[in-house]
């Protein structure tokens, strides 16, 4: 079974991140999407992976020149995927041949860059000698980044070139006489590629041209004429020889490119081990850059089902708050099995705990660092969360209705060591079945084997017993004299900022006999509500209190 659905990791801000890690090389790319999680029981592979990201972190900071160079040949490495799988059994052209010593040249480089540093590289970054492969692609060990049919490839192929030039030499010899007597006849001048040019508009020099038994009319446009010396029967029987000297090299340039297109495929199994260590290099180093630029760290992971995170981040939010230059207020929580309920007014920032949550244990269990001070995470075997208020149009339900269709796919999924993160449950009906509805999941919850975090502004549900009850500190410790004088004369917009840059989103937990802070009302009365209203809402309140 998957650890999640699409739909989780993308509410929790997961492929958010995985779409910000920036791998540079095609083989970085698909090991990036190849990524899988480590479930329950697979605790020492995951040590193993989160040990080769933090050696990787490690060199990142140490030796940041290096990792610049290396970035650098990685923009230049292209996918030869199809190429190398293709050697073993077809003949390669001249450009793939040219793409497999490009690739090979690469490989020496990062190779010869990460030699001075071999000793503290994973074993998994150490490329493959390729340099016998190399020779065979460049005979003359220059090392140039170029490639052709060089004449070391085959003596056969030497000499026909050689006596293909040889006849070239002497066609150009016996042509250069025939002009020479061409000019000195007739007394015109023709180029060094053997021909004559005559404006049209000169009837004289047209004829007398046209005249020369020696030339011939190649080209012509509407303002010149172009006339090529002619060849004679010597020159015609050399251009005859090179014509069958043409394909007899292009016969043994096959025969080249068949025996080093073997060659290659010999080598297939070394290529591709080769491009893989470069895909798991790069993305090891982009998921340490990213570590490196949003503080990540790497997760403590035991056996437990447990989630200790300390001034823990969601990462999308704080990307943004970031552009907007906001400070992210960070949250620590404890989790273990059973049900933890947070309670707290609207704005109190409990559904972007409860996102950060489910981020931090996704990204550990994925072998991603994670977005906080410290983290204990022990692993998950499925991952879900659930956001009050969804719609699901295209069915014809109701918010309530898709909601509660979507639980009903959570409660049948879930099992042992399940994560379970739930946000305003049944707000989308009216209060009192709502309350119920809560109260009775919550109960149902307490018991099981499972990790649930659960929002909720019912503040009696945290009442039940086996249930935690965890207080955002919202406003609590506010100084509303000052917030009042600085809300005054803000417009709307303006109120909302100033009342989020007063409002502490960290959770504490509340002792059943505590009176829960009521944030709402507080909130309403500042941003304007009649005081008529806020007068009889604690009074409403009270006698409530007063009644349970």
């Amino acid at each position: 079974m998957q650890l999640s659905n699409q739909k989780t990791r993308n509410e929790l801000g997961f492929n958010y991140v995985v779409n910000s890690i920036n791998v540079i090389t095609p083989y970085g790319r698909k090991r990036l999407k190849s990524i899988s999680p480590f479930k329950p029981g697979g605790e020492d592979s995951l040590l193993a992976e989160l040990s080769r990201l933090e050696k990787t972190l490690d060199l990142v900071n140490k030796e940041l020149n290096t990792i610049d160079l290396l970035l650098e040949i990685f923009m230049e490495i292209k996918d030869n995927s199809y190429t190398i799988k293709r050697s073993g059994e077809n003949v390669l052209t001249v450009v793939e041949l040219y793409e497999i010593k490009t690739l090979l040249l690469q490989m020496k480089g990062i190779k010869e860059l990460l030699e001075p540093i071999a000793d503290e590289l994973p074993k998994e970054f150490v490329l493959q000698d390729s340099t016998d492969l190399l020779d065979v692609l460049d005979p003359a060990k220059q090392r140039i980044n170029t490639f052709y049919l060089y004449d070391e490839f085959s003596e056969k192929l030497k000499l026909l070139r050689e006596q293909k030039r040889e006849k070239e030499l002497a066609i150009r010899k016996i042509k250069r006489v025939l002009k020479g007597k061409v000019e000195s006849t007739y007394n015109i001048s023709m180029t060094p590629k053997f021909e004559y040019v005559v404006s049209k508009s000169d009837k004289e020099l047209m004829e007398k041209a046209s005249s020369i038994a020696q030339l011939t009319l190649s080209e012509e446009d509407y303002i010149t004429a172009t006339f090529t010396l002619k060849n004679d029967d010597q020159v015609y029987e050399l251009q005859k020889d090179i014509e069958e000297l043409n394909l007899q090299i292009e016969e043994e340039e096959f025969s080249v490119r068949e025996s080093l297109s073997k060659k290659i495929g010999d080598k297939r199994d070394l290529l591709d081990a080769n491009c893989s260590i470069i895909g798991e290099l790069d993305f090891n180093i982009a998921k340490a850059l990213y570590a490196k630029k949003h503080k990540c760290t790497k997760p403590e992971i035991c056996t437990e089902h447990i989630l200790e995170i300390e001034d823990g981040r969601q990462l999308e939010l704080e990307d943004i708050l970031t552009k907007k230059g906001k400070e992210y207020c960070p949250v620590s929580i404890d989790l273990y099995d059973g049900v933890t309920c947070i309670t707290g007014a609207n704005m109190g920032g409990k559904t972007v705990t409860l996102k950060m949550v489910g981020l931090c244990a996704m990204l550990a269990q994925y072998g991603f660092f994670v977005p906080c001070r410290s983290a204990k995470i022990g692993l998950s075997s499925y991952m879900h969360i659930l956001i009050g208020d969804t719609q699901n149009i295209q069915r014809g339900l109701s918010s309530f209705g898709s909601e509660m269709e979507e639980l009903k796919e959570i409660l049948d999924r879930s099992k042992s060591r399940s994560l379970l993160l739930i946000d305003e449950i049944a707000s989308g009906t009216n209060p009192l079945e709502g309350l119920a509805l809560t109260k009775s999941l919550v109960k149902y919850l307490s018991d099981k084997p499972y990790i649930s975090l659960i929002t909720t502004h019912y503040d009696n549900v945290a009442a039940l017993d086996n249930v935690r009850n965890m207080q955002v500190r919202g406003l609590a410790d506010a100084d509303f004299n000052k917030l009042a004088r600085e809300i005054r004369y803000a417009n709307r917009i303006e109120r909302i900022e100033i009342i989020g840059k007063y409002m502490d989103y960290r959770i504490y937990e509340v002792k059943k006999e505590k009176k829960i802070p009521k944030d709402a009302i507080n909130i309403a009365k500042m941003l304007g509500i009649y005081q008529e209203i806020i007068e009889q809402a604690k009074k409403f309140m009270e006698d409530r209190e007063y009644e349970e």
